[in-house]
């Protein structure tokens, strides 16, 4: 308890004054990195394992998940070890029965071995600040979506609660030399990742591997059973259509001790109200969101599934997407499903937290602000049509995904 007190009251400190959330962080990370070096020294490269992270050790999820299991199908990389690394590895144990996989706890003296050992890093996000690849290792960033809100060096204000401008930067100047490969599933997103990471003018445009995101093979080749398994696992009852309300985190709402937290400002009661009779709806908070929600006076209507691993699994199995400025449109586009953007904060999002990459009139689907519009379109839903512009949005953003990513993508990483 005492620990925890500490803690908290280290990164209050750390959040009012920059000098020294800057200096203890100097610090920590040179601890840390001395550490990673006497752990890794004199470990040999294996040119034949591969270690896979995905949402900081939470899931078993992402194009890291994609390219494992078309990896453990294709005959030619049956001799390669496969190493995942989780927060929980109990929870993920499962995976050891496939062939030639080892499941280890992220963080530790463990998990730093493997890193120092393995040919090839599989990350859908940053690594660590203070680990390093070796030259002749391979660290691949897989990221997690095609962007909406800007990223890293195209944020020209941020009311980040635990990074200023210039060190927000400074963390994707880092990544950007430590990745061999960064990958795209589209022209947009290519243009993106070059202008967010600084590439262009750091003469690496050519660690953009733009083939489609493997992330997103499943929404192509998933089939009925699929969807009748997910639906038993959550419980859900089979006469209702479903709802998934996936919000993305704010960078200005943050707890000491915690993490990012979101205040939901959905009037659940309202939509309980008016949709339990045909809806059910499934709550799925941001990875980066760390506080937990208590929905028990929404039974049988309101499913938290926040903890469920994989998020493909949800979209295969809704009829509905309600978000904000979360890129989870850009996958679930590929459904050719209705999407509503509930974006109550739109102003202040767009002007002090991030920005937009791409005008939202360009958005497939429907914008609202307040209660009453969002119950309102929801209820129009049934009129939903995949018209022209939504065709249009789907050939400039998701052209690639035709199921076969984690194919192309593999073929060009791994040497």
């Amino acid at each position: 308890m005492a620990t925890n007190k500490l803690k908290v009251k280290i990164i209050d400190l750390a959040k009012k004054n920059t000098v020294f959330r800057i200096c203890g962080r100097k610090v920590s990370y040179f601890l840390k990195y001395i550490r990673f070096k006497i752990r890794g020294f004199g470990k040999k490269v294996d040119n034949h394992t591969i270690l896979f992270f995905a949402f900081k050790g939470k899931s078993y999820a992402c194009s890291p998940k994609a390219i494992y299991e078309y990896m453990l199908k294709d005959p030619k990389y049956q001799n390669y070890q496969f190493i995942w690394a989780f927060k929980k590895p109990e929870e993920h144990h499962q995976l050891a029965k496939n062939k030639n996989t080892k499941v280890i706890k992220y963080g530790g003296k463990e998990y730093e071995k493997h890193l120092a050992i393995a040919k090839y890093w599989i990350f859908n996000y940053r690594v660590a600040d203070h680990i390093y690849p070796k030259k002749n290792q391979v660290y691949v960033q897989c990221w997690h979506g095609t962007p909406l809100k800007k990223l890293g060096y195209d944020l020209k204000n941020t009311h980040n609660a635990m990074n200023s401008q210039k060190e927000i930067y400074d963390r994707y100047k880092i990544d950007a030399k430590k990745f061999k490969y960064i990958l795209s599933p589209s022209h947009f997103a290519t243009e993106k990742f070059i202008s967010a990471w600084n590439l262009k003018n750091t003469n690496q445009t050519n660690k953009v591997v733009e083939k489609g995101y493997p992330r997103n093979d499943f929404l192509s080749n998933y089939t009925q059973e699929d969807v009748k398994r997910v639906k038993r696992k959550l419980n859900l009852p089979e006469d209702k259509k479903v709802i998934l309300y996936a919000p993305t985190f704010r960078d200005d709402q943050h707890k000491s001790g915690v993490g990012y937290t979101y205040q939901t400002v959905v009037d659940f009661d309202l939509l309980k109200q008016n949709l339990e009779k045909e809806y059910v709806i499934l709550f799925r908070a941001h990875y980066l969101v760390a506080n937990s929600f208590q929905f028990e006076n929404y039974k049988d209507f309101l499913y938290d599934v926040s903890n469920y691993d994989d998020i493909n699994e949800l979209y295969i199995i809704s009829d509905l997407l309600i978000t904000d400025y979360s890129s989870v449109f850009f996958d679930y586009a590929n459904l050719k499903r209705p999407i509503i953007f509930y974006m109550y904060d739109f102003d202040l999002y767009k002007d002090e937290l991030r920005g937009f990459y791409i005008d939202i009139s360009e958005l497939p689907g429907e914008i609202a602000k307040t209660q009453t519009e969002l119950l309102k379109k929801v209820e129009n839903v049934k009129d939903f049509v995949y018209d022209k512009k939504y065709q249009e949005f789907y050939q400039k953003y998701n052209y690639l995904e035709d199921g076969n990513a984690a194919k192309r993508v593999v073929e060009v990483i791994i040497q």
